[in-house]
């Protein structure tokens, strides 16, 4: 099954239905075994409860699973009816979010993708707008010295743009919304970024065109690779993000229809379907649940589709990158602020007008947080068991002179485990299985690199999975009591950690998971072996988030932007390093702002 082949009308709604079903499937047969297991020794009312747990956590694992599956049965190809050679009609601005960002980094990306599209020869009217919502007057003053640099260099006077606003009501959704009130009508479309993205220029041209042949196209999202990660944290996430990433976006764009995701950048947007249906309201009351809506990204995507504009993830396209975090710290603070936008979208759910299936992304978005509660509390529920269980009836027959001993369910147990873990392991072997078989494992080493990296990836995210699911836990129990986080300014340099720093970040980590296998010993003693996996990554918490910020010297975990660096790449790391010459950043500014960009380990 082809992109050329997407699913639409009674095909789509099948599809989903059988990936749902298949998720369910895996959820009820996870129920059943851990019944089966508790009634070995009487059916308690705590044991329903750990089953209902059990279920509504592997029916989340599986949905994951199924989206692999889909991806693994199906190919990304380019839309039909696309002339890839057409002439561009329409103007395209390309938009710049910048909030506190080294305006050296961030101008030279613009450079260099302004420098990759005149490399094209293409003639497309396209210009660049840099928004501005910097709160530091320092760096806003080298923002407008290192933009004339950029304008001056790149001859595009009339082309480029800087504006900053006094007041950044919305951040990043109202300073896009600010623009296209003011100034959307010059354009027909709009390409959002972020402040570390890179586009090639082909890339550029091509989503263009795309949205220019499709008059209902709406948006067009692309699939970003994260490039530059140093540490051993950020290479994990960018061999993650490059290796199985696109089977499960493949899957994802199966199952979306007309309603495909939308995450805030690398994506174009027909600037009239945005203008028309985009407009963000004030949510009523207080933040976390109050206020500007955070992850406005999901909610405009709905909007469009509400609007009937097709929302499309094509994930075809290659030559779009981001930069990632280079810690757990860092990745904690970011996502941080996803978590309260997501479990903002309780508020908008229910919105009228909008369809089902955007419907049931918001739910997927609230689900991906609360998920590790329902792990949590069957945890808590299993270790504390023994305190509301009755104690064992070997004589339940009077004056039969014969204990009775229960027959034993743990084979269940065991297989239940196995099932869990399954859902977790198999797709990515799966993924890494057909990347050796259809060539792709090239781009990452070669089959047994490949699969050696695969290995190490999972070794890894089992390790660090505790401590990251900690974060996530605390950020959630944060938003339902009231906590708003805010929007933390993004670190985007040196993310090297040390043993103190992680103990000042986690020590409530280590306390947790210190406390919970001692609690474990002396109720459940039979469950300290399967929770150890679980609490002494807690407990190595601080060294291992300062372990995981190291640079990497390792040749695991290889993608194929460090085997042969992108031509986009190339262009910005020449282009930095003539600016940084230029432009020197005082030595008591570097933390006001992200450092330099990120060179991938092998071509550092």
């Amino acid at each position: 099954m082809s992109a050329l082949a997407r699913p639409r009308g009674a095909l789509l709604i099948g599809l989903r239905a059988l990936a749902l079903g298949l998720a369910a499937l895996a959820g009820i047969g996870a129920f059943v075994l851990f019944i089966q297991f508790g009634q070995a020794d009487g059916l308690q009312t705590l044991d329903v409860v750990r089953a209902l747990l059990i279920l509504i956590s592997t029916l989340w694992l599986a949905w994951g699973a199924v989206q692999a599956l889909i991806g693994l049965t199906s190919r990304a190809e380019p839309p039909p009816r696309v002339d890839p050679h057409a002439r561009i009609q329409g103007r395209t601005v390309v938009l710049v979010p910048v909030y506190n960002e080294d305006p050296v980094s961030t101008f030279s990306r613009v450079a260099a993708m302004d420098a990759s599209l005149a490399a094209t020869g293409d003639d497309a009217e396209v210009h660049f707008a840099i928004l501005s919502d910097t709160r530091k007057d320092d760096i806003a003053q080298r923002e407008v010295q290192v933009f004339a640099h950029l304008v001056e260099e790149r001859d595009a006077l009339g082309r480029f743009f800087y504006r900053r606003r006094t007041n950044n009501v919305g951040k990043k959704a109202g300073n896009i919304e600010d623009f296209i009130t003011r100034s959307g009508a010059a354009y027909d479309f709009a390409l959002i970024l972020d402040a570390d993205s890179l586009m090639e220029g082909e890339t550029i041209l091509q989503m263009i065109r795309r949205i220019e042949a499709e008059p209902r196209l709406g948006l067009l999202q692309t699939l970003p690779k994260v490039v530059r990660g140093r540490s051993r944290f950020a290479r994990a996430m960018q061999f993650s993000a490059s290796f199985f990433s696109p089977v499960f976006a493949r899957g994802l764009a199966m199952l979306q229809g007309r309603t495909g995701p939308f995450w805030g950048h690398n994506a174009i947007v027909r600037t009239r379907a945005f203008a028309e249906s985009c407009g963000l309201p004030a949510l009523k009351g207080q933040p976390p649940f109050g206020g500007h809506v955070m992850s406005h990204d999901y909610v405009e995507a709905a909007l469009l589709a509400r609007n009937g504009w097709l929302v499309r993830l094509d994930d075809d396209l290659e030559g779009s990158f981001e930069e990632g975090p280079e810690n757990i710290v860092d990745h904690a603070k970011r996502d941080r602020r996803w978590c309260q936008g997501n479990l903002q979208h309780a508020r908008i759910i229910g919105a009228p007008g909008l369809r089902g299936w955007s419907r049931f992304v918001f739910a997927q978005g609230i689900m991906a947080y609360i998920a590790p509660l329902f792990w949590l509390g069957f945890l808590v529920a299993s270790v504390a068991a023994p305190l509301f269980m009755p104690p064992p009836d070997y004589f339940p027959e009077p004056y039969w002179p014969f204990p009775y001993f229960p027959p034993s369910e743990a084979s269940k147990a065991i297989g239940l485990a196995i099932g869990i873990f399954g859902l977790l392991l198999v797709p990515k072997l799966l993924i890494a299985a057909r990347a050796t078989m259809n060539g792709t494992a090239r781009g990452f080493g070669g089959g047994n690199i490949a699969f050696a990296s695969t290995l190490s990836e999972l070794l890894f995210s089992s390790l660090t999975a505790p401590v990251l699911l900690a974060f996530a836990t605390r950020s959630v129990f944060q938003v339902l009591f009231g906590a708003d986080g805010g929007w933390p300014t993004n670190n985007r340099g040196d993310g090297r950690l040390s043993v103190a720093d992680g103990f000042t970040a986690a020590w409530w980590i280590v306390a947790i998971g210190a406390a919970g296998l001692a609690v474990t010993w002396w109720l459940a003693p039979g469950l300290l072996f399967w929770l150890l996996p679980v609490g002494l990554p807690m407990i190595a918490a601080p060294w291992l988030i300062s372990w995981s910020s190291q640079p990497s010297r390792s040749q695991l975990m290889l993608v194929p932007s460090e085997i042969e660096t992108p031509r986009i790449l190339r262009l910005h790391d020449a282009i930095f390093t003539r600016w940084e010459n230029a432009f020197p950043t005082p030595e008591g500014d570097r933390a006001g702002f992200a450092d330099a960009p990120h060179r991938s380990p092998a071509h550092a």
